[in-house]
């Protein structure tokens, strides 16, 4: 189910747009293109949106002219943006001057399957804080379904957002109580399981519902002992084995196992085997884009 959240991308190179635009489609309600800074000003004020994605080296307005018009207008002041930038110029020119005002910075060249990861990882948390807002105020509980976002989904918005709060799935009679602190699992139960095998057992989970009580402070248990990526990562690796397994056989099964890109896919850079319930179809996704 795609995420309730409209998305601007901004640059003069009309490859990038239109790839870039074809693989976020999927996960956001919708996406339109500019072609400047002048032109994404035009369309901002004419429609809000809610995340921002720039090129930095654009004629005539380029990426950080804009950032600094959005952020100078107080009804733009708190839009996410995100900037597409040389190495160089994000080390050099951007991140000391921009470091407050940019959601994330993505460095060119760039793995287009990357990219949107990227990008997606803030649309998540954007659509987890609008859920948030919508949420009943008299007792402080998010309520919702995993078709709306999925365990994966879920994990990595809460890390994003550094979020203090106890997060319960629900699929059947099954249940799984997820303890967040600033944004890291601390501690976690699915039956008699505790720990990393708690959170690895609903990892994949697309079906069932989900709860965030904001209320919950920080568990007094410690039974995880990776971080949050490093669960996910973990977490995928362990599912993709079974996938192949399943798929290959049982011979598959007693062949030694080599490890897998996927998991590191998660925040590294370099190219990796989609995962199966991911929200994009991209034929193009391990092209790489640059200005």
């Amino acid at each position: 189910m795609p995420a309730n959240v409209k998305v601007l991308l901004v640059d003069d190179n009309a490859t990038v747009l239109s790839m870039l635009r074809k693989a976020l489609a999927p996960a956001v309600s919708s996406v339109a293109v500019a072609s400047d800074g002048a032109d994404a000003l035009l369309r901002i004020v004419d429609e809000p949106f809610d995340l921002v994605v720039a090129d930095y080296k654009m004629p005539g307005t380029d990426g950080r002219q804009l950032l600094q018009k959005l952020k100078a207008r107080p009804a733009t002041a708190r839009l996410p943006i995100v900037l597409m930038a040389s190495k160089a110029d994000i080390e050099e020119r951007l991140r000391s001057a921009t470091q407050d005002s940019v959601e994330d910075f993505i460095e060119k060249p760039f793995f287009l399957r990357d990219a949107v990861r990227r990008i997606k990882r803030i649309v998540d948390k954007i659509a987890l804080e609008r859920m948030a807002k919508e949420a009943p105020a008299a007792d402080g509980v998010l309520r919702g379904t995993l078709a709306q976002m999925n365990v994966i989904d879920l994990l990595q918005s809460l890390e994003l957002g550094r979020k203090t709060c106890r997060l319960t799935l629900t699929r059947g009679k099954e249940r799984c109580d997820l303890y967040f602190s600033e944004g890291q699992i601390g501690h976690a139960t699915y039956g008699e399981l505790k720990g990393d095998p708690a959170v690895f057992q609903v990892i994949a989970w697309t079906e069932g519902d989900f709860q965030i009580d904001f209320r919950e402070t920080a568990a007094q248990e410690q039974s995880t002992t990776l971080s949050t990526q490093t669960l996910l990562m973990e977490g995928l690796r362990i599912l993709d084995e079974a996938n192949r397994d399943s798929e290959e056989g049982p011979e598959a099964a007693r062949a030694p196992s080599v490890p897998d890109q996927k998991a590191e896919a998660i925040e590294s850079s370099q190219p990796a085997a989609k995962p199966a319930h991911s929200r994009f179809s991209m034929d193009e996704e391990d092209n790489i884009l640059e200005a």
